[in-house]
């Protein structure tokens, strides 16, 4: 599962642009139990969500215009402008140029099949993950499956393993480096009856995915995907916050980290 030891093209950061940032503060700390510290007077409104005084995540404002809430992953990379030359030239879309941030740099890309993502080149990351209401899981859901591993396995050497699913074939993803199924981050699926967009989906674990479900709802959000329990991964719900970012919580068959 992901961790915190960050490696090229392993999660290394997720934040959500929110066009109500206080909002969104209150309907997650509800939710997670997450609590939001400001980046300060000079951090245009960013921050950060914290869980027992560890980083989970990031959240701002939105700042393109015409955008919506949403989460977005951003992957490790030790060299932002090489990558940003390569979803170029792969056939994505630049859609915010690389930018330095002291010893850190960043850009933001949108993939060949209108999948939002970003990257990240820090020693700094997320401080907790793969726990309890924390990020345990990067999903992408498109059109083609096998023309999306190929962009990204040409960005970070990505391996994927395909692994049976109800009503799909479903690839495991992992970095390039090391034991595949300790490298294992995510996953790649074909896009669904109802769904139109492209999209990297995060998942939180949770201890009881029903409670979360009740909690989401109860806080002005949706429920996209009830509860359910899938063979062999675990139990899964797909939900929205009130801005319409959409989020999904799991909880891990139990076998699964054996």
């Amino acid at each position: 599962m992901l961790g915190t030891e960050f490696r090229t093209g392993s999660p290394i950061w997720i934040d959500l642009g929110s066009p109500d940032p206080d909002a969104a503060a209150a309907f997650y700390g509800a939710v997670f139990g997450w609590r939001f510290t400001s980046a300060g007077p000079e951090g245009g409104g960013y921050g950060f969500f914290q869980k027992d005084g560890g980083t989970v995540a990031g959240l701002g404002p939105l700042t393109e215009e015409g955008a919506r809430s949403a989460w977005m992953t951003y992957f490790s990379t030790e060299d932002t402008a090489a990558t940003a030359r390569d979803v170029a030239s792969g056939g994505g879309i630049v859609r915010a140029d690389p930018v330095n941030m002291g010893e850190a740099s960043m850009a933001q890309f949108t993939d060949p099949q209108g999948a939002q993502f970003a990257v990240l080149h820090s020693r700094q990351g997320l401080e907790k993950a793969s726990e309890d209401d924390t990020l345990v899981w990067v999903e992408l859901h498109v059109g083609d499956p096998a023309a999306a591993i190929a962009f990204y396995r040409s960005l970070f050497g990505w391996r994927a393993e395909e692994m049976r699913a109800p009503g799909m074939t479903y690839q495991v993803l992992s970095i390039g480096e090391g034991d595949r199924q300790e490298g294992a981050f995510g996953g790649v699926a074909p896009l669904q009856a109802g769904q139109e967009d492209a999209r990297w989906v995060p998942y939180f674990a949770v201890a009881d995915v029903d409670a979360l479900v009740a909690a989401v709802e109860g806080n002005g959000g949706t429920v996209l995907m009830p509860a359910a329990t899938v063979p062999d991964v675990g139990r899964i719900a797909w939900l929205t916050d009130p801005a319409g970012a959409v989020f999904a919580v799991l909880r891990p068959d139990p076998r699964q980290a054996a």
